[in-house]
């Protein structure tokens, strides 16, 4: 369909890659490193729908699979016990 001159699937095209420049960049300049984490788990989600929108359903399903789901768990695992262990430290002796 047309809407207002502009095909959908451009507009669909233009918010990937525009979605896809800013997840990348939150995940660079984010501040904490739980937030960069779920920007570039979101990164991983936007690449999959965008190899999806190309017709490449093989390279989507293993960008879903390794890109976000395996490397963001790994991540957020590895966040965890460096968070724990520096709250740990922090913590006065008695």
């Amino acid at each position: 369909g047309i809407v207002g001159g502009i095909m959908i699937e451009q507009i669909i095209d233009v918010t990937l890659a525009f979605g896809c420049l800013l997840f990348a960049a939150s995940a660079l300049l984010s501040k904490s490193q739980f937030t960069g984490i779920v920007f570039y788990i979101s990164l991983g989600l936007f690449v999959t729908l965008a190899w999806a929108r190309l017709g490449a359903i093989d390279v989507a399903i293993a960008e879903a699979a390794i890109g976000a789901g395996l490397t963001g768990a790994m991540l957020l695992a590895a966040w965890r016990i460096l968070h724990k262990r520096s709250n740990s430290t922090d913590k006065p002796e008695e």
